[in-house]
């Protein structure tokens, strides 16, 4: 039985699987397995405003004490650091273990990336992501195109008509917000 669970857990993650590609500027191997939330076929569409959630899983090359997660997107021939503030430690996000990790072990990682609102919709790019160790070596690396998209934050919008009525003697707990 739990040979039938595993099959059906691995078929359900490698048909959720994005296609990425080997990167060609920054070294480092494809991890086993890529996700982009929301995104099977490049460019994948991320909304401003919004996380671009990426999970990994690889195996460890080597014993690793730390890794740090780098974004670096290409504007034509101009290549563009992305900060990633905190979310760069790759160790807060492993879900399965912890660092140190050892040689060949099993890490799925969450990469989330914000999107600022500063981003033009419509700005296409390619991006590598890459995880490199403590000592700045290269873990994996993924390229991806990517296209910036309006933010869907608004999926309803609340409709008013000149029926519509205040109830004024609502109360609100402030101290609830």
């Amino acid at each position: 039985m739990f040979k039938y669970i595993a099959l059906f857990a691995f078929v359900a993650v490698a048909q959720a699987s994005t296609n990425v590609h080997t990167c060609r500027v920054f070294s480092g191997a494809l991890p086993t397995a890529t996700t982009i939330e929301g995104c099977r076929n490049p460019p994948c569409d991320l909304p401003q405003g919004r996380n671009a959630i990426i999970h990994m899983t690889f195996n460890a090359p080597r014993n690793i004490n730390s890794m740090r997660t780098l974004a670096t997107a290409f504007l034509g021939n101009v290549a563009v650091p992305y900060p990633l503030g905190n979310n760069e430690v790759t160790c807060n996000f492993i879900t399965n273990t912890r660092c140190p990790v050892n040689r060949g072990q099993l890490i799925h990682y969450t990469l989330r990336m914000f999107i600022e609102r500063s981003f033009p919709v419509g700005t296409s790019t390619t991006v590598e992501f890459r995880i490199v160790d403590q000592q700045n070596s290269a873990v994996v690396c993924v390229r991806v195109p990517i296209r910036i998209t309006a933010s869907r934050e608004l999926d309803y919008v609340p409709q008013v008509d000149e029926n519509s009525q205040i109830d004024e003697n609502v109360q609100i707990d402030e101290n609830a917000y």
